[in-house]
């Protein structure tokens, strides 16, 4: 059976985390980029000794290096070195204080992940584990506080991708939760959360690498009644094909080019999602497709969204868009959280479930915009709209475009 190489489709990257019982800062600290020179997108997950500020600073120094150390280059078995040699070492237990797994992926399709002291990735291919090639080196350094020299294992491994697989990683607060309970005495384990990750896959096997990290995350947080005895974190890379998503905001500038309009979103393939009332009316007029206002989702805050035949979501135009961005911004703080249902949160959920993001943006001038009893933060539609495409770029690695009329 041939198979399509990930080059051929997209690459989703995504994470959930929780704070220990009681923290507020997370000991666990996730980084994803992709560089701009070579289109390669580098991941790191590590995980700092303890819970609270001093793991969390600890974690986010290693993911920093790392990080920076693969993207720069640098082979990645010489960045383990420097690494090893520059992480400080606990006193008391001889261990370093931060473990990471950090993730190279070429566009060509060709992974490199190094890993560090923390628990084995799980590689799923066609709905079922494959089980990687690892080279393990050993690095010696010397506790400077205690003497004794301090050996530390890196594994290495690396592989052509396919369209379909899943990378799954995760910190030993999803592996060793549940840790002293009746049913998990010596905790869930490594092999356990594979196979739940393979279930949840059997079961949705189109599920999104956000829902599954999620997924897994929550899982674990109940083995321990809700209340995590430790930072919990997953990290799912998903290669597929890409999910694409139009969205259409404001009028073009000259009327006799709303038909253009109508005929781009007719055709489109992938989601729709149509921004602003006097746009929706043009589409309902050329399409000749009513549209049916929700009032069953009712926010203070946000215009209520609307139906209409062919397009997945309607809503109001400049106070649904800026709170967009406002979510966007916020959301990437808080692991992609979204808790209300109105417009703007439904339109944050098509974009973070999709990959290639179509913008076409009327320019003819809305007077209401020009307004000076306006708030200020409604800026108008084009800066509004760059905004979102910064942070769609910027923090979740979506491609975008966007095209004036």
């Amino acid at each position: 059976m041939t198979r399509d190489t990930a080059e051929s489709g997209f690459i989703e990257v995504d994470h959930f985390q929780m704070c220990k019982y009681r923290q507020h800062a997370p000991g666990d600290v996730f980084f994803s980029q992709k560089n701009p020179s070579d289109g390669r997108i580098i991941t790191t997950l590590s995980d700092g000794l303890g819970s609270g500020i001093k793991a969390n600073v600890l974690a986010t120094l290693t993911a920093t290096m790392t990080t920076k150390f693969v993207a720069n280059n640098i082979p990645i078995l010489r960045a383990a070195e420097i690494i090893m040699n520059t992480l400080p070492v606990d006193k008391e237990k001889g261990i370093s204080y931060a473990t990471f797994t950090t993730v190279d992926i070429e566009p060509n399709g060709l992974v490199r992940i190094m890993e560090y002291d923390t628990p084995p990735y799980l590689l799923v291919r066609d709905g079922t584990m494959v089980e990687p090639i690892k080279e393990s080196s050993l690095f010696e350094r010397k506790n400077k506080k205690t003497g004794p020299r301090i050996k530390s294992e890196v594994h290495y491994s690396q592989y052509r991708s396919c369209t379909g697989d899943r990378l799954i990683f995760f910190s030993d607060g999803v592996s060793q939760a549940g840790m002293g309970s009746r049913e998990y005495p010596f905790g869930w384990q490594t092999e356990r959360v594979h196979l739940f990750a393979l279930s949840l896959i059997a079961e949705n096997p189109g599920i999104s690498a956000r829902e599954l990290a999620t997924a897994v995350v929550h899982k674990a947080a109940e083995l321990d009644g809700f209340m995590p005895k430790d930072d919990i974190s997953c990290e799912v890379i998903y290669f597929r094909r890409p999910r694409d998503t139009l969205i259409l905001t404001g009028p073009p500038m000259h009327a006799e080019r709303d038909q253009e309009l109508g005929l781009i979103c007719d055709v489109f393939k992938g989601n729709k999602i149509v921004c602003g009332g006097t746009t929706a009316n043009i589409m309902s007029r050329v399409l000749n497709r009513p549209i049916t206002v929700d009032i069953t989702h009712f926010d203070p805050d946000i215009p209520p969204f609307s139906k209409m035949e062919g397009v997945d979501l309607v809503t109001e135009g400049i106070i649904t868009l800026n709170a967009v961005a406002d979510l966007l911004e916020s959301a990437a703080d808080d692991a992609g959280v979204v808790k209300k249902d109105n417009a703007a949160t439904r339109m944050v959920e098509i974009l973070m479930n999709s990959d290639r993001i179509f913008f076409v943006v009327g320019t003819k001038i809305n007077e209401a915009h020009q307004d000076p009893n306006m708030p200020e933060s409604l800026d108008i539609r084009r800066n509004i709209v760059k905004r979102i495409i910064d942070l769609l770029q910027t923090k979740y690695l979506k491609e975008t475009s966007v095209q004036y009329l």
